[in-house]
């Protein structure tokens, strides 16, 4: 059983809380449970919220030691710095291997702890610029929505602490676990682009010309050489148009989209078929398992010979 621990203080913000709860707190029918979920804070008892109602919380932050991953589900006011005795405790707990996540605001605890010194990191994009101007040692990212480095990650505003926790539970458990737990929750399992999507208002044109019908036709399509050219003339736009289309609404390029779905649904036949990596490359469209294990590398960080012995072994 994997040991998550959220530290929040007052006021707490509910939603970035509710998404590390949703994730790793909740028992699934016909999924079996591998993580076990509360929450710390550094004086016990009741913790006001920002929703206008406390909550209680009778942990503190010894359980951080007992921690297998840490979660900061924001950290408000952000310019008020945690007390010496919670960085001792961040510091003692990254040294010991509990692996540190952030979401939104909670990106600046880590900091003061000085866990993201010399890294890249993110937060919300509208903190930004003044996590870059406190912690000038952090190499700010304000676009994407998550950054992992293994021991420590970081997420943007609150709805990407779903993206940076679903990211971990595959991490942890597998493409089709997470997925399973995305249907639970009614959400994808991967979202694709940056959080700059969301910052600004879209383009008017965005609602009339979306992209969901050629999605959908390019899905159906994994094994075929779909190209950008192709894509294209499927929607009769040139190819300036339709990269630009996918920077506004999905904030990722046509290529970039089109692999990260080939990859997905490499996993998931990776996980629960016995086809062979040759077999499996040609239904994703890689062509071959030369292909697939190196674009596999690149983007999942493991191959696929390493990927299915790890979650094929794991019981359904």
């Amino acid at each position: 059983m994997h040991r998550v621990v959220a530290l929040v203080r007052p006021p707490q913000s509910t939603f970035e809380l509710a998404c590390a709860a949703q994730v790793f707190g909740i028992e699934r029918r016909e999924l079996p449970t591998r993580y076990a979920f509360s929450v710390c804070t550094e004086c016990p008892g009741p913790v006001a919220t920002h929703a206008g109602y406390d909550m209680l919380v009778p942990d503190g932050l010894d359980a951080l030691d007992r921690a297998d991953t840490l979660i900061i589900p924001g950290w408000l006011p952000a310019g008020r710095p945690p007390s010496p005795a919670v960085v001792q405790a961040l510091r003692r707990a990254h040294s010991r291997g509990t692996r540190m996540v952030s979401i939104c605001s909670g990106a600046f605890a880590l900091a003061h702890a000085g866990l993201l010194d010399g890294r890249r990191a993110t937060t919300h994009w509208a903190l930004a610029d003044e996590l870059a101007a406190r912690f000038p040692a952090i190499q700010v990212d304000p676009d994407v929505l998550y950054v992992d480095h293994g021991d420590v990650a970081t997420s943007a505003g609150a709805g990407a602490g779903f993206d940076l926790c679903m990211h971990l539970v595959r991490k942890d458990q597998g493409a089709r676990y997470a997925a399973h737990v995305a249907r639970t929750m009614v959400m994808p399992p991967h979202r694709e682009g940056g959080q700059l999507q969301y910052s600004t208002p879209p383009h008017p044109a965005q609602i009339d010309d979306t992209l969901a019908p050629l999605l959908e036709w390019i899905t159906e399509r994994l094994g075929e050489p779909v190209t950008i050219e192709s894509m294209a003339a499927h929607a009769g736009l040139s190819t300036r148009t339709l990269a630009r289309r996918f920077a506004d609404q999905l904030g990722t390029s046509p290529g970039q989209w089109l692999l990260a779905q080939r990859i997905a649904t490499a996993r998931d036949l990776l996980e629960s078929s016995d086809l062979s990596l040759d077999a499996v490359a040609r239904r994703v469209g890689l062509s071959s398992a030369t292909n697939l294990r190196r674009r596999f590398l690149s983007t999942v960080g493991t191959t696929p010979g390493a990927y299915r012995r790890a979650f094929r072994a794991k019981p359904r």
